[in-house]
């Protein structure tokens, strides 16, 4: 999708804006000789940022404002090194409850509706935006964060909370909880707003089923804003992303090129009105296309389709690189196993090894089970995993981020 002059306008603000601040991005255009866009061609000869620009600039280098306009900051975990430090302006907090009351709006929420919020609170971005959002839109936040599953339950019961905010992860484990302790129609959920991984539309309609509500896929990330900046519609056929204040790109993640509506890419983001740390064009790693044609639903904004994982997701073994989507893909063929499944891959006398853990009821033949699911992973994908088939509940749940794959090869 070709950037339009409106939002090229906008793009030359930030520039001129980066200058003028002489952050870290900034002095990086300024060093590749960089004042401005006249085309969609010049803008395309942009340089890519990416995560690591983002830590070299810890701890606020990324700030473009003077330090008296900003008014909080974000991080991402850190995990895989120094964290990245986002700095947001009182128009950017404004900014960003419009576009998660955006994201309400989309899945049916009104201000009538009661919103337990399960995600963290704190540096991360992810509780504290679902709550100002559902505060924008006028409904009634229920601010738990995350954990005490207890607890969770009985304000749910109490409070009669009609929308759950939630990774999948943790709205899956709400929702075995409610179903283990026989209290399904006390609840009054009648939608989900899920976050902050990706998930599958088995996940999801496992989800759905089990809680009795419309689960909607919502999209962001730490660099730019946080959740909020898409969401899924009612259609249920990809992810509408709000085109005013991001362009987006699908780009070829080995080349750089940009791609064609409607072939698998990177996806890559550029803020269009955000003051505090503007981002131009930023690499993200999520794997996605734009969906061209209108929506069912309606909508004027623009569809990427449902994330099917991240670059740096893949794995190679035995020659082979396999995204975890793909495994997905496979078991949602399989009617008998739950949504649940995690992958541990080994390496052992000289030669790798992939376990593939799933879960089904006790009434299935586990043998004939397994060697059906490798049978296929074998047909699909070329080489043939150790099937390992446990009873519903086994695998672990998770609070937080279902880790899925557990690589164990550079530690042995």
């Amino acid at each position: 999708m070709e950037i339009s002059k409106k939002q090229l306008d906008l793009v030359n603000a930030r520039i001129a804006q980066l200058l003028k601040a002489g952050s870290f991005y900034g002095k990086k255009l300024k060093d590749a000789g960089i004042d401005g866009v006249r085309s969609a061609d010049d803008f395309k000869r942009l340089p890519f940022s990416e995560k690591k620009d983002l830590r070299d600039a810890y701890p606020l280098g990324l700030m473009s404002v003077p330090e008296e306009k900003i008014v909080r900051i974000h991080s991402s975990s850190g995990t895989t090194g120094k964290p990245v430090i986002v700095p947001y302006t009182a128009q950017d907090v404004e900014d960003w409850a419009t576009l998660f009351a955006r994201c309400y709006a989309m899945a049916g929420v009104t201000p009538m509706d009661r919103v337990q919020i399960t995600p963290g609170y704190g540096l991360w971005t992810a509780g504290i935006g679902f709550q100002a959002g559902c505060e924008k839109l006028g409904a009634m936040a229920v601010p738990m964060g995350p954990g005490n599953t207890e607890k969770q339950l009985q304000m749910m019961v109490d409070m009669q909370s009609t929308v759950l905010c939630a990774t999948s992860s943790y709205a899956l484990l709400l929702a075995e909880a409610i179903e283990a302790k026989g209290i399904r129609d006390k609840i009054h959920l009648r939608k989900g707003v899920i976050g902050s991984e990706r998930w599958s539309e088995k996940m999801r309609h496992s989800i759905e089923d089990k809680l009795g509500i419309d689960a909607y896929d919502i999209y962001g990330l730490t660099e730019i804003y946080g959740p909020g900046i898409g969401i899924s519609c009612d259609a249920h056929d990809g992810i509408h992303y709000w085109d005013d204040f991001i362009y987006l790109e699908i780009i070829d993640p080995h080349t750089g090129e940009n791609l064609p509506d409607g072939e698998w890419g990177e996806i890559v983001i550029t803020t269009l009105r955000k003051e505090g740390a503007p981002l131009i064009r930023f690499r993200t790693h999520d794997l996605s296309r734009i969906l061209p044609g209108d929506c069912p639903c309606g909508s004027p904004f623009p569809r990427i389709d449902t994330i099917q994982g991240r670059t740096d997701d893949m794995f190679k073994i035995k020659g082979v690189n396999v995204f975890p989507s793909q495994i997905e893909e496979i078991l949602r063929d399989f009617k008998e196993v739950s949504s649940e499944y995690q992958i541990h891959i080994s390496h052992l006398d000289g030669k790798d090894t992939m376990r593939l853990y799933v879960e089904t009821n006790g009434s299935v033949d586990f043998l004939g089970l397994a060697a059906r699911i490798a049978s296929a992973v074998k047909h699909r994908i070329g080489f043939t995993p150790l099937v390992k088939v446990v009873e519903i509940g086994v695998l672990p749940r998770s609070e937080k981020k279902t880790k899925r794959v557990i690589d164990t090869r550079f530690q042995e």
